[in-house]
C-alpha cells in the first residue's frame, strides 16, 4: 500500500506542475500504465478497454452473456445506414475522412494546423454535414451522432490507439487534459482519479469502477439506464453531475482536452467502441 500511495502522490505531482513547464507524456504514460499493472497484475492491458468488465469476474460473466446480443445492435445499423445516405449533393460522410473513414478512429482526437485545434470525431462529423449543405447535429451526446460516431469507431474495432502529440497546441491541450483529470471539484471535492484510480476496481452502489486505463475506448456506448447509445462526452457530464460539479458543455475545450490526455492514456490499448455498460 506504501508503494501504491507513493506512485499515485507522484502521479498527482506531475498533474499539477506549473504551466510554463515542459510536459513529459511518455513519463506520464509509463507511470500510468504501470501503476494498473502493478495493481492489477492478472488483467491483461488490452482488456482495460472493457471498461470495468475488465476488473471483476462476476461482472464480466454477466457483461458477456449481454454481449452475445449487444442492445446497441439497432442503433449501430442505423448509423451505417445515416453514413451511407447520400446528401443533397450526392455526396457521404466517407467523402470527408481519410481512407474513406476506415482504420482512422483509433487516432482521435488530432490537431487541426488549419483551425488551431483539437478535433474530435463529432466534430468532423458535423463539419462533413456543413460542408455538403446539411444542418449540423445539435444534440451532440445521443441519437444519430453516437450512432455515426459508433459506425465510425467500429470501423476501426480492435486497432491500437495512437494519438499525435508533436504539435505543440495538442500538447498543450495534453497537459490541460491532465490538469482537468487530477483537479478535484465539485461539493464531494471529487477527481477523475478519485474514482476511477484510487478506488478503481471497488463498488459503488453495486457497480463496479472502472479503471482509468482503457475507460473511453467503448465510447460511444449503450448505457442500461439510458436505454440508448451516448457519446464519450454525455459519460463526461454525468461524471461531474454526481460529483455535484456543474457540467461542461459536449464538446467543450475543457472535455476535448480531457479526451486527449485520457486517449494518449490509452495508447497501445484496442479501441472497442461501441460497448455496453451498466
Amino acid at each position: 500500500m506504501k508503494k501504491l500511495s507513493v506512485l499515485l502522490v507522484a502521479l498527482g505531482a506531475m498533474c499539477v506542475a506549473s504551466v510554463t513547464a515542459q510536459a513529459s507524456p511518455q513519463t506520464d504514460l509509463k507511470a500510468f500504465q504501470g501503476y494498473f499493472k502493478k495493481r492489477f497484475p492478472n488483467v491483461p492491458l488490452a482488456a482495460y478497454a472493457n471498461g470495468a468488465y475488465a476488473l471483476n469476474a462476476n461482472a464480466r460473466a454477466q457483461w458477456q452473456s449481454i454481449m452475445m446480443f449487444p442492445p446497441y445492435e439497432f442503433e449501430l445499423a442505423n448509423g451505417k445506414k445515416l453514413w451511407h445516405t447520400p446528401f443533397k449533393d450526392g455526396k457521404t460522410y466517407a467523402s470527408c475522412f481519410r481512407n474513406g473513414g476506415v482504420d482512422i478512429a483509433q487516432h482521435y482526437p488530432y490537431w487541426d494546423s488549419g483551425t488551431h485545434e483539437v478535433r474530435t470525431i463529432e466534430m468532423d462529423i458535423n463539419s462533413c454535414r456543413k460542408r455538403n449543405g446539411e444542418a449540423p447535429y445539435k444534440d451532440l451526446t445521443q441519437g444519430p451522432i453516437a450512432e455515426l460516431t459508433a459506425y465510425m469507431k467500429s470501423l476501426a474495432r480492435g486497432k491500437l490507439v495512437s494519438i499525435n502529440l508533436s504539435a505543440p497546441g495538442m500538447l498543450k491541450a495534453y497537459e490541460n487534459g491532465r490538469r482537468f483529470f487530477w483537479a478535484r471539484r465539485g461539493q464531494l471535492n471529487f477527481s477523475c482519479a478519485s474514482c476511477h484510480v484510487d478506488n478503481a476496481g471497488k463498488f459503488i452502489r453495486g457497480n463496479v469502477l472502472s479503471a482509468a486505463l482503457g475507460q473511453g475506448l467503448g465510447f460511444p456506448a449503450y448505457r442500461a439506464k439510458a436505454g440508448h447509445l451516448v457519446t464519450l462526452d454525455k459519460r463526461y457530464m454525468g461524471c461531474n453531475k454526481k460529483v455535484r460539479a456543474a457540467p461542461f458543455k459536449p464538446q467543450s475545450v475543457e472535455y476535448r482536452d480531457l479526451e486527449v490526455y485520457e486517449t494518449y492514456m490509452d495508447t497501445g490499448l484496442p479501441l472497442e467502441a461501441p460497448s455496453y455498460r451498466p
